[in-house]
């Protein structure tokens, strides 16, 4: 049997965030699928190997997991291109979706072809621990039992077809073990603690605190008391940015013409340090300010509203972390509407990257950690019994 590698893997509703092995591999894609065809038409067929298997990801997956098995498509940037792109949609369950399995598995499969050996039939078998996790409000449903045994126990395939460097080769997926964390005591791990689970913020362990996570489709705000998540306290919300960037995005084409692929270069345009909230418009910068401006402000009120709501029934909050992707959004507007009305003690991670691959490095922790502990039992079992 191949020796288990760690994933550990956020599908956020933006995009994926994946990371490998000893963290030696780090993957980042948008969260982005389209039904394909087998034969998918490539200009310059002869320059495919020297392309980006990542921008040019073109798959079927076979996988008991799926409600469509057996089904092809483009993933990530590829998809994006292409006029039939699905995203997630708001008011729908991570945890219930297929499209979080055919991410999950693609990127799976995207390490698996530089780490593990392939066959004299381009096959690839391989074995992963994997440290995800879904929303606080899928969690406190009881979805996270069916989404991991949707994962464990099943071999899943991924056949690249139409794929730089990689066509024709299958990866045979199996799971040594899953384990689903709850997205905001995931935050609180990657707060509070380093690679090594060694406690790093200590003024931060006792207090009672806030950590509202804003993601493309939802928000989740969890209660942290006594170093764990108060169930009854943490909510989830179906309010994430999605809905505003679609708007957005809509806007931009019904006032200028330009058609923009996804959600995410929305995000690009919102977030860039140079030429922020501008587009090209027949070859000329053009503002879109106000645009952006109207319809985040509108949004960051209604994510300030829950954050009011949620403090005023735990009183005794000390900080609210704010984390996510949406967050890095919405930052700007949050700090101004904060210091006009209420003045609540707040937080944002100034790292871009820190936020948006929070959950990716707490997944890791906490895999890694539950992988130590688990050598440990075994290498005691085994002396005890010699």
């Amino acid at each position: 049997m191949s020796q288990s590698r760690i994933a550990a893997i956020d599908v956020g509703n933006d995009s994926i965030k994946a990371i490998f092995g000893k963290m030696e591999r780090e993957l980042n894609l948008p969260n982005i699928i389209a039904r394909d065809t087998e034969d998918r038409p490539v200009i310059g067929i002869e320059e495919l190997d020297q392309k980006d298997p990542i921008e040019g990801l073109h798959i079927r997956i076979h996988s008991p997991a799926l409600k469509e098995n057996n089904a092809i498509y483009r993933v990530g940037h590829l998809a994006a291109k292409a006029s039939n792109s699905t995203e997630l949609d708001p008011g729908s369950s991570k945890s219930q979706e297929d499209q979080t399995l055919v991410m999950l598995l693609a990127t799976i499969a995207l390490d698996a072809v530089n780490t593990f050996t392939v066959n004299a039939n381009q096959v690839i078998d391989t074995n992963y621990t994997l440290g995800t996790g879904l929303p606080l409000r899928e969690v406190k449903e009881g979805k996270d039992a069916g989404y991991r045994s949707k994962l464990i126990g099943s071999v899943h395939q991924v056949e690249f077809l139409v794929t730089p460097q990689h066509q024709g080769k299958k990866v045979n997926i199996k799971f040594d073990e899953v384990k689903v964390y709850p997205e905001g005591f995931a935050a609180f791990i990657n707060l509070v603690m380093d690679q090594d689970l060694k406690i790093i913020n200590k003024q931060l362990i006792d207090k009672q605190i806030l950590i509202q996570d804003i993601g493309g489709l939802s928000t989740d705000i969890a209660v942290i008391r006594n170093r764990t998540v108060d169930d009854d306290k943490a909510q989830g919300f179906n309010l994430g940015v999605s809905e505003s960037l679609e708007l957005i995005r809509e806007e931009i084409f019904s006032k200028y013409g330009v058609e923009l692929d996804s959600r995410r270069d929305v995000v690009d345009i919102i977030t860039r340090k140079n030429d922020r909230n501008h587009i090209m418009v027949k070859g000329s910068r053009t503002s879109v300010h106000e645009s952006t401006d109207r319809i985040l402000l509108e949004l960051a009120k209604k994510q300030y509203r829950l954050l009011r709501n949620i403090w005023q029934k735990n009183s005794q909050t000390e900080i609210c972390y704010f984390v996510g992707g949406g967050s890095n959004v919405l930052k700007e507007y949050l700090k101004t509407l904060n210091n006009n009305l209420d003045g609540y003690n707040i937080e944002f991670f100034e790292d871009e990257k820190e936020s948006i691959w929070m959950m990716a490095n707490a997944y890791y922790k906490l895999i890694a950690e539950y992988l130590k502990k688990s050598e440990k039992k075994e290498e005691k079992k085994v002396s005890q019994q010699s």
